[in-house]
């Protein structure tokens, strides 16, 4: 039998219950230590209301919501693997900058791809 951590979840009602609260630890935690997620939940706010207030569908709305929402995701991975990296060892490494780095390009790229949703779906329907 492999070993269990002790962190490892319950089940059943108590481990949603305590997926919730850990999950909620987590945005705080970003919120608190990381200003690219700060920032990144103002555009989404800001991008939330505007999408929400232009006459599109409501798929359309969806899309342009979710890229945004993805990029908050995918910041949180970002944020992740950089606490991962740092808590294993602050020295430099050549290893540690590259997963600093790949986190970096993933959120580089999921803004790419909101800025081009953002502008085919705008350009289809207002151009």
């Amino acid at each position: 039998m492999e070993p269990v951590s002790e962190f490892k979840s319950k089940s059943g009602l108590k481990r949603i219950y305590q997926a919730f609260l850990y999950s909620m630890d987590g945005f705080r935690s970003a919120w608190k230590h990381e200003h690219a997620f700060r920032q990144e939940v103002s555009v989404f706010v800001v991008g939330a209301i505007i999408a929400l207030g232009l006459h599109i569908s409501a798929f359309e709305k969806l899309v342009l919501i979710g890229v945004l929402l993805l990029i908050l995701i995918v910041e949180l991975i970002n944020s992740s693997i950089e606490a991962v990296v740092d808590r294993v060892s602050l020295e430099r490494h050549p290893l540690s900058k590259n997963a600093k780095d790949f986190g970096s390009a993933a959120v580089a790229l999921t803004c790419l791809l909101a800025i081009a949703t953002w502008a085919v779906v705008l350009y289809n329907r207002f151009i």
